[in-house]
Protein backbone atom coordinates (compact mmCIF):
# COMPACT_ATOMS: atom_id res chain seq x y z
CA UNK A 1 0.00 0.00 0.00
CA UNK A 2 1.41 3.79 -0.51
CA UNK A 3 2.38 5.27 2.43
CA UNK A 4 0.63 8.17 2.55
CA UNK A 5 0.84 10.71 5.94
CA UNK A 6 -2.21 11.07 8.06
CA UNK A 7 -1.36 13.78 10.51
CA UNK A 8 -3.37 14.46 13.81
CA UNK A 9 -7.12 15.24 13.48
CA UNK A 10 -8.47 18.14 13.17
CA UNK A 11 -9.00 20.22 16.46
CA UNK A 12 -11.16 23.06 15.11
CA UNK A 13 -14.47 23.02 13.50
CA UNK A 14 -13.85 23.59 9.30
CA UNK A 15 -17.95 24.75 9.41
CA UNK A 16 -19.36 26.58 12.61
CA UNK A 17 -23.46 25.70 13.02
CA UNK A 18 -25.26 26.96 15.67
CA UNK A 19 -26.32 25.04 18.46
CA UNK A 20 -29.87 24.21 17.17
CA UNK A 21 -28.60 22.98 14.00
CA UNK A 22 -26.26 20.77 15.44
CA UNK A 23 -28.82 19.52 17.71
CA UNK A 24 -31.20 18.73 14.66
CA UNK A 25 -28.10 16.78 13.20
CA UNK A 26 -27.67 14.64 15.83
CA UNK A 27 -31.42 13.58 16.09
CA UNK A 28 -31.32 12.56 12.38
CA UNK A 29 -27.42 10.89 12.41
CA UNK A 30 -28.78 9.22 15.77
CA UNK A 31 -32.23 7.68 14.21
CA UNK A 32 -30.35 6.22 10.87
CA UNK A 33 -28.01 4.90 13.04
CA UNK A 34 -30.90 3.52 15.36
CA UNK A 35 -32.73 2.20 12.46
CA UNK A 36 -29.99 0.60 10.49
CA UNK A 37 -28.52 -1.58 13.86
CA UNK A 38 -32.17 -2.49 14.75
CA UNK A 39 -32.77 -3.86 11.54
CA UNK A 40 -29.82 -6.48 12.77
CA UNK A 41 -32.34 -7.99 15.69
CA UNK A 42 -36.06 -7.03 15.10
CA UNK A 43 -37.13 -9.27 13.06
CA UNK A 44 -35.96 -12.69 14.77
CA UNK A 45 -38.60 -12.71 16.48
CA UNK A 46 -41.31 -12.06 13.69
CA UNK A 47 -39.70 -14.93 11.70
CA UNK A 48 -42.57 -17.92 12.89
CA UNK A 49 -44.95 -15.24 11.65
CA UNK A 50 -43.28 -14.48 8.25
CA UNK A 51 -43.04 -18.52 7.60
CA UNK A 52 -46.78 -18.94 8.41
CA UNK A 53 -48.03 -15.89 6.94
CA UNK A 54 -45.71 -16.28 3.29
CA UNK A 55 -45.67 -20.39 3.89
CA UNK A 56 -41.71 -19.76 3.68
CA UNK A 57 -39.18 -22.76 4.08
CA UNK A 58 -36.19 -22.41 6.48
CA UNK A 59 -33.59 -22.27 3.96
CA UNK A 60 -35.36 -18.83 2.63
CA UNK A 61 -36.42 -17.70 6.17
CA UNK A 62 -32.98 -18.08 7.29
CA UNK A 63 -32.01 -15.27 3.76
CA UNK A 64 -34.81 -13.26 5.40
CA UNK A 65 -32.88 -12.83 8.79
CA UNK A 66 -29.15 -12.88 7.08
CA UNK A 67 -29.75 -11.51 3.50
CA UNK A 68 -29.80 -7.77 5.18
CA UNK A 69 -26.45 -8.67 7.75
CA UNK A 70 -24.49 -10.18 4.54
CA UNK A 71 -24.94 -6.96 2.67
CA UNK A 72 -25.15 -4.67 5.52
CA UNK A 73 -21.46 -6.07 6.61
CA UNK A 74 -20.06 -6.16 2.69
CA UNK A 75 -20.68 -2.94 1.92
CA UNK A 76 -19.38 -0.62 4.96
CA UNK A 77 -16.09 -0.36 4.24
CA UNK A 78 -17.16 0.87 0.79
CA UNK A 79 -19.69 3.15 2.34
CA UNK A 80 -17.03 5.27 4.45
CA UNK A 81 -14.97 5.26 1.33
CA UNK A 82 -17.32 6.73 -0.92
CA UNK A 83 -18.88 9.42 1.54
CA UNK A 84 -14.86 10.55 1.58
CA UNK A 85 -15.02 10.76 -1.87
CA UNK A 86 -18.70 12.13 -3.32
CA UNK A 87 -19.75 13.70 -0.25
CA UNK A 88 -21.01 12.46 3.55
CA UNK A 89 -24.40 14.47 3.11
CA UNK A 90 -25.13 12.77 -0.16
CA UNK A 91 -24.33 9.07 0.74
CA UNK A 92 -25.78 9.23 4.00
CA UNK A 93 -29.40 10.94 1.70
CA UNK A 94 -28.73 8.27 -1.03
CA UNK A 95 -28.28 5.04 1.73
CA UNK A 96 -30.66 6.33 3.46
CA UNK A 97 -33.65 6.97 0.89
CA UNK A 98 -32.29 3.10 -0.74
CA UNK A 99 -33.26 2.15 2.92
CA UNK A 100 -36.47 3.48 3.34
CA UNK A 101 -37.72 2.39 -0.08
CA UNK A 102 -36.67 -1.10 0.79
CA UNK A 103 -38.06 -1.29 4.00
CA UNK A 104 -41.63 -0.48 2.01
CA UNK A 105 -41.04 -3.27 -0.08
CA UNK A 106 -40.36 -5.59 2.81
CA UNK A 107 -42.96 -4.93 4.99
CA UNK A 108 -45.40 -5.04 1.25
CA UNK A 109 -44.00 -8.03 0.31
CA UNK A 110 -46.16 -10.99 -0.42
CA UNK A 111 -43.79 -13.76 -1.36
CA UNK A 112 -40.08 -14.99 -0.46
CA UNK A 113 -38.54 -13.89 -3.95
CA UNK A 114 -39.39 -10.32 -3.35
CA UNK A 115 -38.92 -9.98 0.92
CA UNK A 116 -35.62 -11.58 0.32
CA UNK A 117 -34.16 -8.90 -2.11
CA UNK A 118 -36.10 -6.30 -0.08
CA UNK A 119 -34.07 -7.24 3.01
CA UNK A 120 -30.46 -7.40 0.56
CA UNK A 121 -31.36 -4.04 -0.29
CA UNK A 122 -31.75 -2.98 3.17
CA UNK A 123 -28.66 -3.91 3.72
CA UNK A 124 -27.35 -2.01 0.90
CA UNK A 125 -29.27 1.10 1.56
CA UNK A 126 -27.67 0.20 5.45
CA UNK A 127 -23.81 -0.23 4.48
CA UNK A 128 -24.08 3.02 2.87
CA UNK A 129 -25.62 4.97 5.77
CA UNK A 130 -24.41 4.10 8.74
CA UNK A 131 -20.55 4.82 8.01
CA UNK A 132 -21.79 7.87 6.37
CA UNK A 133 -23.30 9.36 9.64
CA UNK A 134 -20.07 8.60 12.09
CA UNK A 135 -18.60 10.69 9.92
CA UNK A 136 -20.39 13.44 9.61
CA UNK A 137 -20.70 13.71 13.35
CA UNK A 138 -16.83 13.54 13.57
CA UNK A 139 -16.17 16.35 11.36
CA UNK A 140 -16.71 20.03 11.74
CA UNK A 141 -17.03 20.14 15.05
CA UNK A 142 -14.74 20.65 17.85
CA UNK A 143 -13.63 18.19 20.54
CA UNK A 144 -16.48 18.51 22.63
CA UNK A 145 -18.98 18.46 20.13
CA UNK A 146 -17.69 15.53 18.40
CA UNK A 147 -17.66 14.01 21.86
CA UNK A 148 -20.75 13.96 22.46
CA UNK A 149 -22.27 13.16 18.84
CA UNK A 150 -20.30 9.87 18.98
CA UNK A 151 -20.91 8.92 21.93
CA UNK A 152 -24.70 9.36 21.22
CA UNK A 153 -24.12 7.17 18.21
CA UNK A 154 -22.63 4.54 19.90
CA UNK A 155 -25.46 4.42 22.75
CA UNK A 156 -28.23 4.71 20.45
CA UNK A 157 -26.65 1.56 18.08
CA UNK A 158 -26.06 -0.83 21.07
CA UNK A 159 -29.34 -0.08 22.47
CA UNK A 160 -31.17 -0.91 19.27
CA UNK A 161 -29.03 -4.19 19.41
CA UNK A 162 -31.22 -4.70 22.65
CA UNK A 163 -34.70 -3.42 21.46
CA UNK A 164 -35.06 -5.35 18.31
CA UNK A 165 -36.23 -8.57 19.41
CA UNK A 166 -38.72 -6.62 22.19
CA UNK A 167 -40.08 -4.44 19.49
CA UNK A 168 -40.39 -7.18 16.75
CA UNK A 169 -41.90 -9.23 19.48
CA UNK A 170 -44.81 -6.53 20.22
CA UNK A 171 -45.33 -5.34 16.80
CA UNK A 172 -45.82 -8.77 14.99
CA UNK A 173 -47.82 -9.44 18.34
CA UNK A 174 -49.93 -6.90 18.95
CA UNK A 175 -50.20 -5.36 14.90
CA UNK A 176 -48.51 -7.56 11.87
CA UNK A 177 -45.08 -8.48 11.38
CA UNK A 178 -44.70 -6.31 8.19
CA UNK A 179 -44.61 -3.28 10.64
CA UNK A 180 -41.30 -3.84 12.07
CA UNK A 181 -40.17 -3.09 8.40
CA UNK A 182 -42.69 -0.37 7.44
CA UNK A 183 -41.94 1.26 10.74
CA UNK A 184 -38.63 2.68 9.14
CA UNK A 185 -40.59 4.62 6.71
CA UNK A 186 -41.99 7.38 8.06
CA UNK A 187 -39.00 8.38 9.99
CA UNK A 188 -36.67 7.63 6.88
CA UNK A 189 -38.80 10.00 4.56
CA UNK A 190 -38.69 12.59 7.47
CA UNK A 191 -34.90 11.97 8.23
CA UNK A 192 -34.36 12.10 4.42
CA UNK A 193 -36.29 15.88 4.31
CA UNK A 194 -34.60 17.14 7.29
CA UNK A 195 -31.16 16.18 6.26
CA UNK A 196 -30.86 17.38 2.71
CA UNK A 197 -31.33 21.03 4.53
CA UNK A 198 -29.52 20.58 7.75
CA UNK A 199 -26.22 18.97 7.15
CA UNK A 200 -24.14 20.71 5.75
CA UNK A 201 -21.72 18.88 2.90
CA UNK A 202 -18.11 17.51 3.26
CA UNK A 203 -15.57 15.55 1.66
CA UNK A 204 -11.85 14.81 1.90
CA UNK A 205 -11.19 17.27 -1.48
CA UNK A 206 -7.91 15.64 -1.86
CA UNK A 207 -9.26 11.93 -2.44
CA UNK A 208 -11.35 12.49 -5.27
CA UNK A 209 -10.96 9.04 -7.18
CA UNK A 210 -12.11 5.39 -6.34
CA UNK A 211 -9.97 2.21 -5.69
CA UNK A 212 -12.57 0.10 -7.64
CA UNK A 213 -10.33 -2.52 -7.43
CA UNK A 214 -10.03 -2.72 -3.65
CA UNK A 215 -13.59 -1.59 -3.53
CA UNK A 216 -14.38 -5.03 -5.41
CA UNK A 217 -11.87 -7.38 -3.31
CA UNK A 218 -12.69 -5.71 0.34
CA UNK A 219 -16.70 -6.29 -0.91
CA UNK A 220 -15.74 -9.90 -1.48
CA UNK A 221 -14.14 -10.48 1.98
CA UNK A 222 -16.69 -9.35 3.71
CA UNK A 223 -19.45 -11.11 2.52
CA UNK A 224 -17.86 -14.07 2.49
CA UNK A 225 -16.72 -13.96 6.09
CA UNK A 226 -20.30 -13.08 7.29
CA UNK A 227 -21.67 -15.46 4.77
CA UNK A 228 -19.36 -17.90 6.96
CA UNK A 229 -19.81 -16.66 10.35
CA UNK A 230 -23.98 -16.36 9.99
CA UNK A 231 -23.94 -20.33 8.97
CA UNK A 232 -21.64 -21.34 11.61
CA UNK A 233 -24.25 -21.93 14.20
CA UNK A 234 -26.03 -24.32 11.80
CA UNK A 235 -23.98 -26.54 10.14
CA UNK A 236 -20.63 -25.84 12.25
CA UNK A 237 -16.95 -24.79 11.53
CA UNK A 238 -16.39 -27.81 9.89
CA UNK A 239 -19.10 -27.47 7.00
CA UNK A 240 -18.17 -27.77 3.46
CA UNK A 241 -19.88 -24.32 2.96
CA UNK A 242 -18.26 -22.37 5.73
CA UNK A 243 -14.82 -23.98 4.60
CA UNK A 244 -15.41 -22.52 1.03
CA UNK A 245 -16.71 -19.05 2.37
CA UNK A 246 -13.78 -18.77 4.98
CA UNK A 247 -11.41 -19.67 1.72
CA UNK A 248 -13.11 -17.52 -0.16
CA UNK A 249 -12.82 -14.39 2.07
CA UNK A 250 -9.08 -15.50 2.56
CA UNK A 251 -7.95 -15.69 -0.87
CA UNK A 252 -9.67 -12.19 -1.25
CA UNK A 253 -8.17 -10.21 1.16
CA UNK A 254 -5.07 -11.34 0.14
CA UNK A 255 -6.09 -9.55 -3.02
CA UNK A 256 -7.08 -7.06 -1.34
CA UNK A 257 -3.69 -6.36 0.23
CA UNK A 258 -2.10 -7.04 -2.81
CA UNK A 259 -4.31 -4.43 -4.45
CA UNK A 260 -3.95 -1.58 -2.27
CA UNK A 261 0.03 -1.80 -1.83
CA UNK A 262 0.00 -0.82 -5.45
CA UNK A 263 -3.38 1.41 -5.80
CA UNK A 264 -2.33 5.42 -6.12
CA UNK A 265 -5.20 5.97 -3.70
CA UNK A 266 -6.05 2.84 -1.84
CA UNK A 267 -9.70 2.55 -0.33
CA UNK A 268 -7.75 1.87 3.48
CA UNK A 269 -4.70 4.22 4.17
CA UNK A 270 -2.82 1.90 5.92
CA UNK A 271 -1.35 4.73 8.08
CA UNK A 272 -3.94 5.29 9.87
CA UNK A 273 -3.51 1.90 11.53
CA UNK A 274 -0.43 2.95 12.73
CA UNK A 275 -1.92 4.96 15.31
CA UNK A 276 -2.41 3.89 18.64
CA UNK A 277 -5.92 5.35 19.42
CA UNK A 278 -6.73 3.98 16.26
CA UNK A 279 -5.47 0.60 15.92
CA UNK A 280 -6.15 -0.46 19.68
CA UNK A 281 -9.29 0.90 20.08
CA UNK A 282 -11.01 -1.10 16.89
CA UNK A 283 -9.72 -4.05 18.79
CA UNK A 284 -11.04 -3.20 22.06
CA UNK A 285 -14.40 -2.94 20.12
CA UNK A 286 -14.07 -6.05 18.77
CA UNK A 287 -13.13 -7.54 21.50
CA UNK A 288 -16.77 -5.54 22.92
CA UNK A 289 -18.79 -7.09 20.35
CA UNK A 290 -17.38 -10.32 20.82
CA UNK A 291 -18.61 -11.03 24.54
CA UNK A 292 -21.89 -8.74 24.28
CA UNK A 293 -23.62 -10.12 21.02
CA UNK A 294 -22.96 -13.40 22.13
CA UNK A 295 -24.70 -12.47 25.80
CA UNK A 296 -27.79 -10.63 23.41
CA UNK A 297 -27.76 -13.85 21.50
CA UNK A 298 -27.63 -16.99 23.81
CA UNK A 299 -28.87 -15.34 26.72
CA UNK A 300 -32.75 -14.80 24.70
CA UNK A 301 -32.58 -18.94 23.90
CA UNK A 302 -31.21 -19.11 27.81
CA UNK A 303 -34.44 -16.85 29.24
CA UNK A 304 -36.83 -18.92 27.51
CA UNK A 305 -35.37 -22.86 27.00
CA UNK A 306 -34.28 -22.63 30.63
CA UNK A 307 -36.05 -19.91 32.52
CA UNK A 308 -39.54 -20.13 30.46
CA UNK A 309 -39.98 -16.80 30.12
CA UNK A 310 -42.17 -15.87 26.83
CA UNK A 311 -40.49 -14.52 23.68
CA UNK A 312 -41.76 -11.14 24.68
CA UNK A 313 -40.93 -11.60 28.69
CA UNK A 314 -37.42 -12.16 27.41
CA UNK A 315 -37.23 -9.35 25.14
CA UNK A 316 -38.16 -7.07 27.98
CA UNK A 317 -35.19 -8.20 30.21
CA UNK A 318 -33.07 -6.35 27.93
CA UNK A 319 -35.19 -3.46 28.27
CA UNK A 320 -32.50 -1.70 31.72
CA UNK A 321 -29.93 -2.31 29.36
CA UNK A 322 -30.81 -0.71 26.73
CA UNK A 323 -32.59 2.23 29.13
CA UNK A 324 -29.16 2.66 30.85
CA UNK A 325 -26.86 3.09 28.02
CA UNK A 326 -29.23 5.69 26.62
CA UNK A 327 -29.23 7.39 30.43
CA UNK A 328 -25.71 7.21 30.83
CA UNK A 329 -23.29 7.85 27.89
CA UNK A 330 -24.25 11.17 27.70
CA UNK A 331 -22.15 11.66 30.79
CA UNK A 332 -19.46 9.61 29.32
CA UNK A 333 -17.77 12.11 27.21
CA UNK A 334 -17.20 14.88 30.27
CA UNK A 335 -15.64 11.70 32.60
CA UNK A 336 -13.16 10.39 29.48
CA UNK A 337 -12.19 14.38 29.92
CA UNK A 338 -11.70 14.19 33.25
CA UNK A 339 -10.37 10.75 34.21
CA UNK A 340 -9.24 10.15 30.43
CA UNK A 341 -10.92 8.17 27.72
CA UNK A 342 -8.55 5.30 28.67
CA UNK A 343 -9.62 4.44 32.03
CA UNK A 344 -13.42 5.30 31.94
CA UNK A 345 -13.56 3.19 28.80
CA UNK A 346 -11.37 0.47 30.31
CA UNK A 347 -13.96 0.48 33.93
CA UNK A 348 -16.71 0.72 31.70
CA UNK A 349 -15.32 -3.15 29.80
CA UNK A 350 -14.48 -4.34 33.52
CA UNK A 351 -17.80 -3.79 34.45
CA UNK A 352 -19.53 -5.34 31.36
CA UNK A 353 -17.33 -8.35 31.81
CA UNK A 354 -18.59 -8.29 35.22
CA UNK A 355 -21.80 -8.53 34.13
CA UNK A 356 -21.34 -10.91 31.76
CA UNK A 357 -20.08 -13.02 34.20
CA UNK A 358 -23.20 -12.29 36.98
CA UNK A 359 -25.37 -13.68 34.08
CA UNK A 360 -23.99 -17.30 34.53
CA UNK A 361 -25.02 -17.28 37.56
CA UNK A 362 -28.64 -17.44 37.16
CA UNK A 363 -30.74 -20.47 38.16
CA UNK A 364 -33.80 -22.11 36.50
CA UNK A 365 -35.98 -20.47 39.38
CA UNK A 366 -34.60 -17.00 39.43
CA UNK A 367 -36.68 -14.13 37.39
CA UNK A 368 -36.44 -10.17 36.83
CA UNK A 369 -35.09 -9.75 40.24
CA UNK A 370 -31.97 -11.46 39.89
CA UNK A 371 -31.41 -10.50 35.83
CA UNK A 372 -32.18 -7.04 35.94
CA UNK A 373 -29.14 -6.02 38.38
CA UNK A 374 -26.69 -7.70 35.93
CA UNK A 375 -28.66 -6.67 32.51
CA UNK A 376 -27.89 -2.92 34.27
CA UNK A 377 -24.48 -3.77 35.07
CA UNK A 378 -23.75 -4.50 31.13
CA UNK A 379 -26.11 -1.42 30.35
CA UNK A 380 -23.60 1.07 32.88
CA UNK A 381 -20.65 -0.59 31.43
CA UNK A 382 -21.62 -0.73 27.86
CA UNK A 383 -22.46 3.41 28.33
CA UNK A 384 -18.89 4.04 29.59
CA UNK A 385 -17.11 2.42 26.59
CA UNK A 386 -18.85 4.88 24.31
CA UNK A 387 -15.46 7.01 24.51
CA UNK A 388 -14.02 4.53 22.67
CA UNK A 389 -15.55 5.70 19.41
CA UNK A 390 -14.67 9.60 19.91
CA UNK A 391 -11.35 8.44 21.13
CA UNK A 392 -10.60 6.19 17.44
CA UNK A 393 -12.17 8.81 15.35
CA UNK A 394 -10.30 11.46 17.22
CA UNK A 395 -7.21 10.15 15.87
CA UNK A 396 -8.04 10.65 12.30
CA UNK A 397 -7.89 14.06 10.18
CA UNK A 398 -11.37 14.75 8.82
CA UNK A 399 -10.06 13.52 5.25
CA UNK A 400 -10.32 9.77 6.49
CA UNK A 401 -13.32 10.59 8.37
CA UNK A 402 -15.69 8.05 5.97
CA UNK A 403 -13.00 4.94 5.75
CA UNK A 404 -12.58 5.48 9.24
CA UNK A 405 -15.66 5.49 10.24
CA UNK A 406 -15.97 2.49 8.03
CA UNK A 407 -13.32 0.24 9.63
CA UNK A 408 -15.19 1.21 13.00
CA UNK A 409 -18.50 0.06 11.70
CA UNK A 410 -17.51 -2.91 10.22
CA UNK A 411 -15.10 -4.24 13.10
CA UNK A 412 -18.67 -3.45 15.35
CA UNK A 413 -20.83 -5.64 13.05
CA UNK A 414 -18.71 -8.40 11.98
CA UNK A 415 -17.26 -8.77 15.64
CA UNK A 416 -21.11 -8.90 16.87
CA UNK A 417 -21.12 -11.91 14.11
CA UNK A 418 -18.16 -13.59 15.15
CA UNK A 419 -19.02 -13.43 18.85
CA UNK A 420 -22.63 -14.98 18.30
CA UNK A 421 -20.78 -17.88 15.94
CA UNK A 422 -17.87 -18.50 18.79
CA UNK A 423 -19.56 -18.42 21.99
CA UNK A 424 -21.99 -20.52 19.85
CA UNK A 425 -19.14 -23.51 19.36
CA UNK A 426 -18.45 -23.19 23.18
CA UNK A 427 -21.75 -23.34 24.14
CA UNK A 428 -22.36 -26.73 22.02
CA UNK A 429 -19.31 -28.01 23.03
CA UNK A 430 -20.20 -27.99 26.82
CA UNK A 431 -23.83 -28.64 26.06
CA UNK A 432 -23.24 -31.65 24.42
CA UNK A 433 -20.26 -33.27 27.23
CA UNK A 434 -22.73 -32.45 29.73
CA UNK A 435 -25.37 -34.40 27.72
CA UNK A 436 -22.75 -37.00 27.12
CA UNK A 437 -22.05 -37.14 30.71
CA UNK A 438 -26.11 -37.69 31.95
CA UNK A 439 -27.35 -34.49 32.58
CA UNK A 440 -30.92 -33.22 31.73
CA UNK A 441 -31.13 -31.65 28.50
CA UNK A 442 -31.81 -27.74 30.06
CA UNK A 443 -29.17 -28.06 33.00
CA UNK A 444 -26.36 -29.32 30.21
CA UNK A 445 -27.89 -26.10 28.05
CA UNK A 446 -27.16 -24.62 31.85
CA UNK A 447 -23.45 -25.65 31.57
CA UNK A 448 -22.48 -25.06 27.56
CA UNK A 449 -24.02 -21.30 28.50
CA UNK A 450 -21.64 -20.96 31.16
CA UNK A 451 -18.88 -21.92 29.48
CA UNK A 452 -19.71 -19.52 26.44
CA UNK A 453 -20.32 -16.38 28.75
CA UNK A 454 -17.41 -16.71 31.07
CA UNK A 455 -15.30 -17.06 27.96
CA UNK A 456 -16.93 -13.84 26.42
CA UNK A 457 -16.53 -12.05 30.10
CA UNK A 458 -12.28 -12.91 29.37
CA UNK A 459 -12.62 -11.27 25.85
CA UNK A 460 -14.23 -7.99 27.28
CA UNK A 461 -12.01 -8.20 30.12
CA UNK A 462 -8.97 -8.43 28.07
CA UNK A 463 -10.64 -5.21 26.16
CA UNK A 464 -10.17 -3.32 29.43
CA UNK A 465 -6.50 -4.06 29.76
CA UNK A 466 -6.17 -2.99 25.89
CA UNK A 467 -7.99 0.18 26.37
CA UNK A 468 -6.16 1.04 29.11
CA UNK A 469 -2.88 1.02 26.89
CA UNK A 470 -4.30 2.21 23.72
CA UNK A 471 -6.58 5.16 24.02
CA UNK A 472 -5.30 8.31 25.31
CA UNK A 473 -5.29 9.57 28.81
CA UNK A 474 -6.29 12.59 30.58
CA UNK A 475 -4.79 15.82 28.83
CA UNK A 476 -2.99 17.75 31.16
Amino acid sequence: MNAQPVGTANASPSVSLPAPRRGLILLVVAFAAFLTMLDNTIVTVALPSIRAELGLSLTTLEWVATGYILVFSSVMLTGGRLADVLGRRVIFLVGFAVFTVASLAAGLAGGAVTLVAARMVQGLGAGLLLPATLAILSTGRDERQRSLGVAVWMAVAAAALALGPVLGGLLSEHAHWSWIFLINVPVGVAAVAVGRVAIPESRAEDERRMDVPGLVTSSIALAALTFALVHVPDVGWAAPRTLLALGVAMAASVMFVAVERRAPFPMVVPAIFAHRAFSGGVASQVLWGLGVNGVFFFTSIFLQDVMGFSPTGAGMAFLPLAALIVAVAPCAPALARRFGANVVVAVGLVLVATGIAGVTLLQPHHGYGELVPVMATIGVGSALTTPLGDAVLGAMPDRYAGVASGVFSVSREVSGIFGIAAVGVLVTLGRDSALAAGSPPAEAFMRGYSTGLFTAAALVAAGAVLSLWALPGRKA
